[in-house]
């Protein structure tokens, strides 16, 4: 059978209550750990054995994430990405994890992680093969649902390689109506839009009826120039899918970066406070062995995952964005547009009333620059007053009339809670 007559035939079989993903899962957004950015498709275990996509290092980053004060603030998953699988499915057509680097299989790590109060999210590919060549999706649908609920899975991220985007809305909710049909709770993770080239296209509305968090832009990657990609997409965008955030289905702009080696202290502030005026999931990438106690502090900062984790589920948007005083600085030209008015202003309402702040300043050259709005445009127009938080900081900065002004480094955000008085 063909793989469209194959979809076709899953299209028959599910059409009806379980073909729209109903799963009651990821009201808020996930948050965990995923392999990817820091230990990328290392499957040398003779040379690099502390280091390479293996059980070991997903037990290894479990025990840390349940005893390193992770789990406590919300972070629960533990994601596997690509490379973990053998090259060939068994006689039977069923995903075989690699038997030199995971010899107890999926199951028993999925019984490991469970027995630290965590979950374990897998990688699959709806194409003809993974990102990394290895086993895909395609006319195998049912049967990965069914062996990933077998092995005791809590979230699959589905990527998009080796299969045509035309066939995505076609494809990705097959899987949405397989892992249904499963009756195990799966958080669907999606690349859809990822692979849709005209940002605009995307049928977000038939996306988060299908998904509960799907990637729509670039991977990110350590490195400032990456993170400033991420937010000026999400700016520049932000009309086109931010509507379709909220419980349940999330727009997903990739992991953090803190506690890797491409940015500074500033710059790992500044992904954590977008991510979570963004309503992003928060899966971290890097070595949780070694992690550095200022990452740490920025990773488990309660305030900010507070915001991310808001019950009302809004993301939040640009709303002020204007140029840098240069002060006799050359004015460079920039391709992005957030670099073309490096101050910026992003706000998101929360449920108790209030509203979280993010001051930024994308300047690169000089020093520190005083970024203003008046608190019509954050969105507080029945009174004047506000009593200010400063969130990354955890810092009290007292009742503003009319307008609010702060210092706010190169690189860095100040990131506020605003709650009317």
């Amino acid at each position: 059978m063909g793989f469209a007559a194959n979809v076709a035939l899953i299209v028959s079989l599910c059409i009806g209550s379980s073909w729209s993903l109903d799963n009651g899962l990821a009201l808020t957004p996930p948050m965990g750990w995923l392999v990817w950015e820091r230990f990328a498709c290392n499957t040398d275990c003779v040379n690099d054995p502390e280091n390479c996509v293996s059980e070991k290092l997903f037990m290894e980053m479990a025990d840390h994430l349940a005893n390193d004060g992770f789990k406590d603030v919300g972070y629960e998953y533990i994601n596997i990405d690509d490379c973990w699988a053998e090259f060939d499915r068994d006689s039977n057509g069923r995903l075989v994890a690699n038997l030199q680097r995971f010899p107890n299989g999926i199951a028993y790590l999925a019984d490991y992680v469970h027995s630290l109060g965590l979950k374990l999210g897998i990688y699959g590919d709806i194409g003809t093969s993974t990102c990394g060549g290895y086993p895909g999706t395609e006319n195998h649908i049912t049967i990965d649902a069914q062996t990933f609920a077998s092995w005791g899975v809590d979230m699959l991220k589905l990527d998009g390689c080796f299969i045509l985007p035309a066939l995505m809305p076609t494809v990705y909710p097959a899987m949405t109506a397989a892992l249904n049909a499963t009756g195990r709770p799966i958080v669907f993770s999606c690349s859809w839009p990822a692979y849709i080239s005209d940002y605009n296209a995307p049928n977000y509305t038939a996306i988060a009826e299908y998904c509960n968090l799907w990637r729509n832009f670039d991977d990110v990657y350590d490195a400032w120039v990456s993170i400033q990609s991420i937010i000026d997409h999400y700016s520049t965008y932000q009309d086109v899918f931010q509507p379709y955030a909220g419980p349940g289905h999330w727009n997903d702009p990739d992991m953090l970066m803190a506690g890797n080696y491409g940015l500074s202290l500033d710059e790992q502030k500044v992904q954590m406070a977008l991510w979570a005026i963004f309503a992003a999931p928060l899966f971290m990438s890097t070595d949780l062995r070694i992690l550095s106690d200022d990452s740490r502090k920025i990773l488990q900062n309660t305030e900010v995952i507070n915001i991310n984790q808001d019950k009302l589920g809004v993301q939040g948007k640009l709303v002020l964005s204007y140029p840098h005083s240069t002060h006799g600085a050359p004015n460079r030209k920039h391709s992005l547009k957030v670099l073309q008015n490096p101050n910026n202003v992003y706000v998101r309402p929360l449920s108790d009333g209030s509203i979280a702040a993010a001051f930024l300043n994308l300047y690169d050259f000089g020093y520190p620059t005083n970024i203003t709005s008046d608190l019509p445009t954050l969105g507080i127009t029945a009174t004047n007053k506000v009593f200010v938080r400063d969130v990354l900081e955890q810092q009290d900065l007292g009742v503003f009339t009319n307008s609010i002004t702060v210092l706010v480094n190169l690189s860095g955000v100040r990131l506020l809670k605003l709650t009317p008085v």
